[in-house]
């Protein structure tokens, strides 16, 4: 016959192992059904959105389709779970569950249309619209976005973040350490959403053809418009293409906090003026 200690320890560690189970069915069900974390890893969101900002994506705002479903993705360990693995029955029909869908100008995160990767982007096109660029001016249904001067971005020439990657500056090359300058624009889109978005310098992205956005889908653009890889590019060809509508994940309205370094647990690498921070 078991002691009562024996019995007593199995308990213990079945009550811890059901704790657990049940912290991670709580988990996932709220990130399934109400906010999804998200960090930023690039830079093609700048100056609104800079690598190490974590945020918050709020999935009630367009209501939910099989991209609600929470993705792991953990090369170093191997594992690689994407939302259609877990809701794949869902995906296809291009149709969501409550909910609206987005605006002009909102900036949402999506799974990538070939990847499934996650991405943050700007919703620029809606369906049905015609998007070009025009030596480098935004232009939806043939009539150019205002664009009004905003001064420099400036920032430090070093590698960023956990890929450690460089910034592209428009001062020419800029060894570590120096002043990495790029100009500033705001941009207010046909519906009065104003932002800003950065230019690094002429190239081939800055004349497009025209897009013309299928029904049931949106066309994105990052802000850091020179160093974004978008709708301006199909999917297949690296670049992000036309999004499903049932794609968008949910929409981000603010930055929690920022770390400047290449870990958000590095606290002391934390930008104190981003702390909830709002995403215009």
């Amino acid at each position: 016959m078991a002691s009562g200690k024996q019995k007593k320890s199995g308990g213990g560690f079945l009550e811890t192992v059901k704790t657990i189970v049940y912290a991670l069915l709580i988990a996932g069900i709220f990130r399934t059904l109400f906010f999804q974390p998200f960090w930023i890893p690039s830079g093609s969101m700048k100056d609104t959105l800079l690598i190490g900002d974590f945020l918050f994506v709020n999935k009630m705002t367009y209501g939910y389709s099989y991209a609600s479903c929470p993705s792991l993705y953990l090369p170093g360990l191997g594992i690689d779970i994407d939302a259609s693995d877990i809701c794949g029955f869902l995906d296809g029909d291009n149709t969501r569950l409550f909910g609206d869908a987005p605006e002009r100008g909102d900036v949402v995160v999506f799974r990538h249309p070939v990847s499934g990767r996650d991405f943050i982007k700007r919703v620029i096109g809606l369906p049905g619209e015609r998007i070009q660029v025009r030596d480098g001016v935004l232009h939806i249904n043939d009539e150019p976005a205002e664009v009004q001067e905003d001064g420099t971005f400036v920032e430090v020439a070093e590698p960023q973040g956990p890929q450690r990657l460089r910034p592209r500056c428009g001062n020419g090359p800029v060894g570590d350490g120096g002043r990495c300058e790029k100009e500033k624009f705001v941009e207010t889109l046909p519906n009065g959403v104003a932002h800003s978005v950065l230019n690094i310098g002429k190239q081939g992205s800055d004349n497009t053809p025209v897009y013309q956005v299928p029904e049931g889908h949106y066309f994105m653009m990052g802000d850091n418009r020179d160093n974004s890889s978008d709708s301006r590019v199909p999917a297949v060809a690296g670049g992000v293409g036309f999004v499903p509508f049932e794609n968008i994940v949910g929409k981000a309205s603010r930055v929690i906090f920022s770390s400047a370094g290449s870990s958000m647990l590095y606290f002391w690498t934390w930008r104190g003026d981003r702390f909830f921070e709002r995403i215009e």
